[in-house]
């Protein structure tokens, strides 16, 4: 839930923009991670709360703890 995380950050002193102007990052990109999967984001997010981005997003990392393959559109000629 995006604002379990938005909490989790605060308590921590975080807010979404903090979160990317201190990773370099534009002040919209942490929002982006609970739109669509974004590993590098969803593991600073992850990195300031202090659990593992497949906590907060179990759906998108496989067993191994690795996130999904984003799938490209068909490439075929």
């Amino acid at each position: 839930n995006p604002w379990d995380i938005k909490a989790c950050l605060g308590k921590k002193g975080y807010t979404l923009t903090r979160v990317a102007l201190e990773s370099g990052y534009s002040r919209s990109a942490p929002g982006e991670a609970f739109r669509r999967q974004w590993p590098a984001m969803e593991r600073i997010i992850a990195d300031v709360i202090g659990v593992e981005p497949w906590e907060i997003w179990p759906s998108r990392y496989d067993e191994n703890k690795q996130p999904y393959r984003l799938h490209a559109a068909c490439h075929a000629p």
